[in-house]
């Protein structure tokens, strides 16, 4: 039977400003992309979404970021490979500490926001990355964007890695993403979105914003916590899934 792993982005608020539905996400979902305070997140936060997530069973990973809360670490920055190195080791290093007063673990580092556009097609800046998991712990998985170079990248230097589709997210022809800067970049059609993510894991195909046909392959499939209706499209999707016999389980198993 197939299997697949949903995540979705969690521990995003900060203060009192809040963030999606975190409660509600995981119970729907099987792991978790916890923030690390660079681009949001509060330590107080980021505990409670751990322990809640340790009480449903939901794996648990890092969601590192560049220094950019303002931006909601989706603007591009030009940071230096050895500080990045840093900043990474830091933020899985906070997480790691958070999770272990939890009753969980850290298992697997995501990128966030414009970190995992810039680090898709190698580089220096993947290149750090890869050198600070290794650093912290080469045991844990490199979740990236499916059929982008930084998962041979990674995989090449000894990493486990899962590579990722994007539920809410128009594709370029390309493989990549459509620009969040253009319309019907995020799509926000629960029975749509379900019946893509189906068809993906059924026949390793997605359907590009210009119709072409872009082969796939997914080890895990992402709804954004912060997207409108984030809830209802995760709801929706893991029933079509549990509908055509697809099992939902983290990849870490």
């Amino acid at each position: 039977m197939a299997s697949i792993d949903l995540n979705s982005d969690l521990g995003e608020s900060f203060g009192a400003w809040r963030m999606g539905d975190d409660a509600a996400m995981l119970g729907v979902v099987s792991s978790a992309n916890i923030a690390c305070g660079f681009h949001a997140g509060d330590p107080t936060g980021l505990l409670s979404t751990l322990r809640a997530a340790a009480a449903a069973g939901v794996a648990v990973g890092a969601h590192v970021s560049y220094p950019d809360r303002v931006g909601f670490g989706r603007r591009a920055m030009d940071v230096a490979p050895d500080d990045l190195m840093a900043d990474v080791i830091y933020q899985i290093g906070a997480l790691q500490a958070l999770a272990q007063v939890a009753g969980t673990r850290v298992s697997y580092v995501k990128p966030h926001g414009a970190l995992y556009n810039s680090i898709a097609a190698g580089g220096a800046q993947a290149a750090a990355l890869i050198t600070a998991i290794r650093a912290i712990d080469p045991g844990l998985a490199l979740v990236g964007l499916a059929g982008s170079a930084i998962l041979g990248q990674a995989r090449a230097a000894g990493l486990r890695v899962v590579a990722e589709a994007f539920a809410d997210r128009a594709y370029q022809p390309t493989g990549a993403l459509v620009s969040r800067r253009e319309r019907g970049a995020v799509l926000h059609d629960p029975d749509l979105i379900a019946e893509r993510m189906v068809h993906l894991i059924q026949t390793g195909q997605i359907t590009a914003h210009d119709g072409s046909v872009v082969e796939l392959h997914a080890d895990s499939i992402c709804v954004h916590g912060d997207s409108p209706g984030a809830v209802a499209i995760a709801t929706r999707l893991r029933e079509r899934l549990r509908e055509e016999g697809i099992i939902i389980a983290p990849f870490t198993h």
